[in-house]
């Protein structure tokens, strides 16, 4: 199996939460421990554990991990303690709607709880954090199944970012179809975008795909053009930190980009991710907060200035991809087509039975 020989980027074990720091790779593999509560933050904020589920498994063990030195506490301070932690690790990455999600998920466990001490309600919450890691996984495998059927033989696949094993519990959402496809025997290509100005499409999607043993070809970004005008790429696959409640989507700067080059050249353009992605408080894309970034990430690239000193920069993480563009959802419940509005909110529907 292809994907025995995937990295994990967040590892739980006996009480002790690691991350890989993907800050390092290609060049070095280093798991960190995370002591503290703003380590974990300082973590998440600066790209050592990202993906949108990769960062909401992140702050679930985070917030866990940060209130253990609590558990001495009233069962009152304890939950009043947490419930200012998350909001202090909810801060970290505002765009990502996962890292809201499974933060808000392990506050409310706390107040449903009957524990009687805090000691058990940590336990408690310790398990709901496994249970968010592992239900993460089964979500990973799914996406993989319904995608994988979309893949043929001699197919061309372009992806922009990282949305594989090292964004996620395991395998992946974006890349999980190509990871399905790949164990089921499929022969094809993939092509994955460089993703200035972080370049984790050079350094993490070409790395894990290496790693895999897949036909992986890496592209500049302004590439991608190209490669479609020369029928190299059949279908486009990428991930997402936030989708609308109309199917508006935001994901890294540069995918609406790829978004309106394939409706240029009539290639299916496909979103995958879990439903946890979805948001239906946020009525379009015109209300995700856009994450801005620090000007040094484009005005230097490896540690080179490549820009003047004192040039305006402009460094939004990520870019919405409007609905129309988008082919279709690939979720953990099969694939979902438009009309979104009503169709994201069957789904959403589905996940709250």
């Amino acid at each position: 199996m292809v994907t025995d020989k995937l990295p994990k980027a967040v590892v739980y074990k006996n009480g002790i939460l690691s991350f890989l720091d993907q800050t390092k790779l290609p060049l070095k593999v280093i798991y960190e421990e995370q002591k503290t509560c703003g380590q974990i933050y300082d973590s998440i904020k600066m790209l050592k554990v990202r993906g949108a589920p990769a960062i909401g498994i992140a702050g679930a063990y985070g917030l866990v991990v940060s209130v253990k030195k609590y558990i001495n506490e009233p069962v009152d301070n304890f939950i009043t303690e947490l419930k200012k932690t998350g909001e202090y690790l909810n801060s970290s990455r505002p765009t990502a709607v996962n890292l809201s999600w499974a933060i808000n998920r392990i506050i409310k466990k706390a107040e449903n709880s009957i524990c009687n001490s805090s000691e058990e309600l940590w336990l408690e919450l310790e398990k709901e954090a496994d249970n968010i890691y592992n239900e993460d996984k089964e979500i990973c495998v799914n996406i993989g199944k319904y995608g994988a059927e979309l893949i043929y033989d001699n197919f061309g696949i372009l992806t922009h970012c990282n949305a594989g094993a090292l964004a996620v519990s395991e395998l992946g959402t974006a890349l999980a179809p190509i990871y399905t496809a790949l164990n089921q025997g499929k022969n094809f290509r993939v092509y994955a975008d460089e993703t200035r100005p972080l370049l984790q499409g050079a350094r993490l999607t070409s790395y894990e795909l290496q790693q895999a043993g897949a036909d992986i070809t890496l592209l500049c970004d302004n590439m991608a053009a190209y490669a479609m005008s020369k029928g190299l790429i059949d279908m486009v696959i990428v991930g997402c930190d936030r989708v609308a409640a109309n199917g508006d989507t935001a994901n890294k700067i540069g995918t609406m980009n790829v978004a309106v080059l394939a409706d240029y050249f009539k290639i299916p353009f496909y979103v995958a991710c879990p439903s946890s992605t979805f948001d239906n408080m946020t009525l379009t894309g015109k209300d995700i907060m856009i994450e801005q970034r620090d000007s040094h990430e484009v005005t230097h690239f490896g540690g080179v200035q490549t820009a003047p000193d004192n040039v305006k920069v402009l460094n939004p993480a990520f870019d919405v991809t409007p609905n129309e563009l988008i082919t279709g959802f690939i979720t953990e419940y099969g694939i979902i087509k438009p009309p979104y509005i009503i169709n994201l909110e069957n789904i959403l529907h589905k996940g709250r039975k």
